[in-house]
């Protein structure tokens, strides 16, 4: 059955065979400077083979001047034992360098040297000073020579090689700093691609998703680990999404039931002067007054309309919808968040309004009027009567945004706290006033329309929220 290999590489794979082709080219350069290294030493080795030849002729011919001179016999034994030296260190050598390119001259010394030991051994004591002598110190001077000559060569040789190979090895060195900082500069650029950016990436969304932003992730087709990495994390932005609206509705539902009793007090008011009109009219009924009646009934009209507005923002408020931005009037939402809240306001606390009419917003309405009302319930619940809210907004065109600040006069948050106030169950009231999910679930609603949103506050002095919204908002 044929292998097959996968035609793309995952990181894991890719890494490896990084890892491998580093091994087999760092392996391979290793390899081949060891192999030049037990060169040198041999080389070295045989150098000083060839110095410890060479120093046995010279002592010879040494010792043949001096017996050619003198005509002493410890003269000539010398040179015989330096011949013998000589001859003995060549033959223990020649099996060891067989295949150094040195060896012809080695061969050619031993030959040389043969017939120099041959001559030697034709002459004796007795014949210092004989007519055959000069013959022979002229076949022996000529031997002499061929040999120093043949030594110096073979050392000069040995070392020239020796020199080669250092300057190949310095040159193969160099030849590996290259490949290795151009592979790497070649290899970086991939591993940055292919690995730590798509990393970064994923770290970078990580801080957005933990803003509250649920964006998916858009999805490169790699094949590889990123790849299920990202569509794992889509999944969980998905989900996260989920519990998140779950908690906004959740968080809808907890200020439906703070704020029930004000609510059922502004529809008591329609309904109680519905009821007053009805019975002025029964009352009247004998009486046929139409203009009067035309009152009353307007009246009756009026009142209806106003209960209808209230149920309306009431069902409006609790609905579950999918997150849309659409065009917006922001005083429209600010208004419906005030009216909503207004009956449990307690006297002595004003809400002030300066947002333009005219100034519009891609913003998902109910979300935003669920950010408003966050606010101005906690607000609320850090003013002491009397105090005072007020909801400001304008446009800054220069820097392409909308400001919307919410300032209140209530006691202020401590500066160890404002670090911590928009994470998720963090309160400052006492316990069981609060959830700590409402300035959390702000924080979200802000993210998601590429807003920001950052407080101030001093204690005893009130606090100040400020959210920055982009004109030009993509749906």
């Amino acid at each position: 059955m044929p292998i097959r290999f996968p035609t793309i590489l995952n990181i894991r794979q890719k890494v490896m065979a990084g890892f491998t082709l580093l091994l087999i080219v760092a392996g391979s350069f290793g390899t081949v400077s060891y192999s030049y290294l037990r060169e040198v030493e041999r080389k070295q080795h045989f150098v000083e083979t060839a110095d410890d030849l060479r120093d046995f002729i010279l002592e010879a011919r040494r010792y043949e001047k001096n017996f050619l001179l003198y005509g002493s016999g410890d003269d000539l034994n010398e040179n015989r034992r330096f011949t013998q030296l000589g001859l003995e260190l060549l033959d223990k050598t020649s099996p060891e360098v067989n295949d150094l390119k040195g060896v012809p001259l080695l061969k050619q010394i031993k030959l040389e040297l043969g017939g120099y030991k041959h001559l030697m051994n034709q002459l004796a004591p007795g014949d210092y000073g004989s007519s055959g002598l000069s013959v022979v110190e002229d076949r022996l001077r000529e031997h002499g020579k061929t040999l120093v000559d043949l030594s110096q060569r073979l050392v000069s040789f040995e070392r020239e090689r020796i020199l080669h190979i250092v300057n190949s090895l310095k040159t193969q060195l160099l030849i590996s700093l290259g490949v290795t900082i151009i592979g790497g500069g070649l290899l970086i650029p991939v591993i940055s691609r292919k690995i730590v950016r798509p990393l970064r990436y994923i770290e970078k969304t990580t801080h957005r998703i933990a803003g509250g932003d649920f964006t998916p992730i858009k999805v490169y087709d790699t094949r590889d680990e990123t790849q299920r990495v990202v569509e794992g994390f889509n999944r969980m932005i998905s989900e996260l999404e989920k519990r998140q609206d779950q908690l906004l509705q959740a968080k809808k539902l907890s200020s439906l039931g703070t704020l029930t009793s004000g609510i059922a007090h502004e529809l008591n008011n329609p309904l109680n002067n519905i009821s007053t009109s009805c019975q002025i009219l029964l009352e009247e009924f004998d009486k046929p007054d139409a203009q009067f009646s035309h009152r009353m009934l307007s009246n009756i009209e009026h009142e209806v309309h106003r209960a209808r507005d209230i149920v309306r923002g009431l069902l409006e408020f609790s609905r579950i919808k999918e997150f849309c931005l659409a065009p917006t009037a922001l005083f429209q939402v600010v208004e419906r968040a005030v009216k909503l809240i207004s009956s449990h306001v307690p006297p002595g606390v004003e809400i002030l309004l300066d947002v333009p009419r005219d100034l519009s917003l891609d913003l998902d309405a109910q979300r935003m009027q669920q950010v408003f009302l966050n606010l101005i319930e906690n607000a609320v619940h850090a003013i002491e009567p009397p105090g005072q809210i007020s909801i400001k907004a304008r446009a800054d065109l220069a820097e392409k945004q909308v400001l919307v600040a919410v300032e209140d006069t209530g006691k202020g948050i401590p500066q160890g706290e404002l670090g911590r106030i928009f994470d998720p169950f963090f309160t400052t009231r006492e316990v069981g006033a609060g959830t700590g999910l409402g300035l959390s679930i702000v924080f979200g609603i802000v993210q998601k329309h590429r807003g920001s949103i950052t407080v101030d506050s001093k204690e005893s002095e009130g606090t100040r929220f400020t959210m920055r919204f982009p004109i030009e908002t993509e749906c």
